[in-house]
């Protein structure tokens, strides 16, 4: 489980980026809480930054001419077996100007997504 750095998602291949899409169901889902050592910074923050994560994987797609279903676009769904969040559980943010949804998505960050991309064999210039 891994979130890839924002400024990777653009460049990730057709695999990596429809299990990114499945990774944040799962993490807004039942997921949610359920301590992984590459993705326990997400459970430090507001689930809306999640999210707005997710919405730039969807977006994305749907540039690539995926169709995500159009029920995750809603900031309180959760997954057919998980309750929405309640209003007051969503902090919403305006990330108008947002780069980075996550503050650990920095330089060393991205190096280590490139890296694990690299042993995979996949190359991002």
């Amino acid at each position: 489980m891994r979130l890839w750095h924002e400024f990777l998602i653009s460049n990730l291949p057709r695999q990596q980026l429809l299990g990114q899409h499945r990774e944040c169901c799962a993490l807004r889902g039942n997921g949610w809480g359920k301590k992984h050592k590459t993705v326990n910074y997400v459970f430090d923050y507001n689930p809306h930054k999640l999210f707005l994560y997710h919405c730039m994987i969807m977006e994305e797609m749907e540039i690539r001419g995926y169709k995500p279903n159009n029920i995750w676009k809603n900031r309180y769904y959760r997954g057919k077996k998980c309750l929405p969040w309640e209003k007051q559980d969503i902090l919403e943010i305006n990330y108008q100007n947002l780069k980075c949804v996550y503050k650990e998505h920095d330089m060393n960050y991205l190096k280590e997504c490139l890296q694990n991309l690299e042993n995979k064999g996949i190359i991002i210039i």
